[in-house]
């Protein structure tokens, strides 16, 4: 592939971008929850672009999309996923779809390039009706036992419902066939400011964390709040507070650099404010790139309740409702980002673990994978309240001669790697 052939377009890139962002536009980011309107029109939206690519696909059982070329040769995976969070930001996700798909249209079209890129858009990595779904369904880690159990965590609704309000259902599920692929490659927005702050430009990612998530429950007893004395009481709700508290005293000592842990949920029984909470309960998360870390903390957490049961006055009780493993990123990928990344980006990069869940952590139990991230300007990715800074088409085309002529010389890459090479090429105005 030659500067001359080479095509990538900034300002296709960004308009992709906004007919996405148009789907299910909420405030200054996105509403587009898995199987929603929006979701699926995204999803079909894709679907129509492939042809530019030389890709054809369609939406499979389970809601992902999948473009493949018949052309032979290597073959090289990309992509992330359209769905969002409620009421969230309108980059996470689709970055990494359009980024693929731009990549694709560069190299597929060219009769040199050292093969194809095919892309992905997996369905529900944000979890509305489970964790990866879309991607371990491929990856042939999702049974139909598994599809019937799951539900919409908002209003919900069954899997199965859902597949067939959309019309998948019936349709068969794809799954990866045995060494088709070199490679999975997902780029995607920083969700974290280690770019921002460190005046970097791109994340080499080392690791995806597992995530380990906890129902702690309390059991005390419900009673008036007006006539209850204060040391007859057994309230669940202060039996959960100073849980929480004891937490944040004990697991410093036993975690690890990146380690993480969240309460993203209370409840208490019956709720109201005259009366004593019988009952409490906290969904508890961690998460951390080394299961021997994790182990650790869980040991802890069980002793934490026993400790706290035998002290009283309420009794806790703890179960493992999910349990993920950390992911590592093939260390070919990693090198080969970081070669273009030192040229390209006058050395601002850093290797570093990835402390949000990713597909990509899927994809590599079944073939090897990488990800880089990119730096997210000013954006909230999550809340969804502030407008990214996005790189002006110009700029796109500036950055884009210089990496076309760093690309090619051999010495960046190992042989072998020129597919790789041509596809962060063309993702690498990140």
């Amino acid at each position: 592939m030659s500067d001359k052939s080479f095509a990538a377009n900034g300002e296709r890139v960004l308009a992709d971008l906004n007919a996405l962002r148009a789907m299910g536009a909420y405030r200054t980011g996105v509403h587009r929850p898995t199987f929603s309107e929006p979701h699926m029109r995204s999803l079909a939206w894709l679907v129509e672009r492939f042809p530019e690519a030389g890709l054809t696909g369609s939406i499979d059982g389970i809601g992902n999309v999948l473009g493949t070329s018949p052309k032979p040769g290597p073959k090289l995976l990309a992509g992330s996923h359209l769905e969002s969070q409620n009421f969230a930001g309108w980059l996470d996700g689709p970055l990494g779809v359009i980024y693929a798909l731009e990549a694709a249209r560069v190299i597929n079209s060219d009769p040199f390039a050292g093969g194809t890129v095919e892309v992905a858009a997996w369905c529900d990595e944000e979890g509305h009706f489970g964790h990866f779904l879309g991607s371990r369904s491929y990856a042939g880690l999702v049974s139909e036992a598994d599809i019937d159990a799951a539900r919409d965590r908002t209003s919900g609704r069954t899997m199965r419902e859902a597949l067939r309000d959309v019309g998948l259902a019936g349709r068969a599920r794809v799954t990866a066939g045995p060494g088709r692929y070199v490679g999975y490659l997902e780029a995607h927005i920083e969700q974290g400011d280690t770019l921002e702050t460190g005046g970097l430009a791109i994340g080499i990612v080392t690791s995806i964390v597992g995530i380990w998530q906890y129902r702690i429950s309390f059991a005390g007893e419900q009673n008036h709040a007006g006539t209850t004395r204060m040391v007859a009481r057994r309230d669940a709700g202060l039996a959960l507070a100073r849980f929480c508290v004891s937490i944040d005293d004990r697991f410093p000592a036993l975690s690890g650099p990146r380690t993480v842990w969240t309460t993203g949920h209370i409840t208490l029984d019956p709720g109201a404010p005259s009366i004593i909470p019988g009952r409490a309960e906290m969904l508890f998360q961690i998460r951390d790139d080394d299961p021997a870390v994790i182990d650790r903390l869980e040991t802890l957490l069980r002793a934490m309740a026993e400790e706290a049961t035998a002290e009283g006055p309420c009794s806790v009780t703890m179960e493992r409702i999910r349990t993920g493993t950390p992911a590592r990123m093939d260390r070919k990928f990693q090198d080969a980002i970081e070669a273009v990344s030192t040229v390209l980006a006058d050395g601002r990069f850093i290797r570093m673990p990835s402390g949000a869940g990713h597909d990509a952590q899927v994809l590599a139990t079944i073939m090897p994978a990488g990800m880089l991230l990119c730096l997210r300007s000013e954006a909230l990715v999550i809340t969804g309240t502030k407008t990214p800074a996005m790189p002006t088409s110009s700029w796109v085309r500036r950055f884009l001669s210089k990496l076309a002529g760093a690309c090619w010389e051999d010495r960046l890459l190992p042989p072998g790697n020129r597919l790789t090479r041509d596809l962060l090429w063309s993702m690498a105005f990140t």
